[in-house]
């Protein structure tokens, strides 16, 4: 038996305007699409991410605060040159949390308010 992770699904109140965040800032593309989905995919291959937009959806809170939506998960991306991987990411339209814990690590906002880490090895 082989189990294979394909896509990381994402809640989100607009599936396009995320999917073209990520697009931006990974080099991806768009490889299937309707009105409130969106899956976008490394060229070179891998596991993909898809956006699935949600009513009444709303943005999660980090750190996290009691009551509050919380985050669900978050991703990582492994950087070689954090500082141009922090201006890029801003160039795409993520926000830098005013929070950050770890040194070597920088933690951002999409654009629908999920937390991301860039971090170099």
């Amino acid at each position: 038996m082989n189990i294979c992770l394909r896509t990381v699904v994402v809640d989100c109140e607009d599936a396009h305007r995320a999917a073209g965040f990520y697009c931006k800032l990974l080099g991806w593309t768009i490889t299937a699409q309707e009105p409130d989905w969106v899956l976008v995919r490394d060229p070179k291959g891998g596991t993909g991410l898809s956006f699935q937009q949600e009513e009444g959806y709303v943005r999660p809170v980090w750190p996290e605060e009691p009551g509050k939506p919380m985050k669900m998960l978050h991703l990582d991306f492994q950087v070689d040159d954090l500082p141009a991987a922090e201006a890029h990411a801003l160039a795409c339209g993520a926000v830098k949390s005013p929070q950050q814990f770890l040194e070597g690590v920088t933690v951002f906002f999409d654009t629908e308010g999920h937390p991301f880490c860039l971090f170099v090895s």
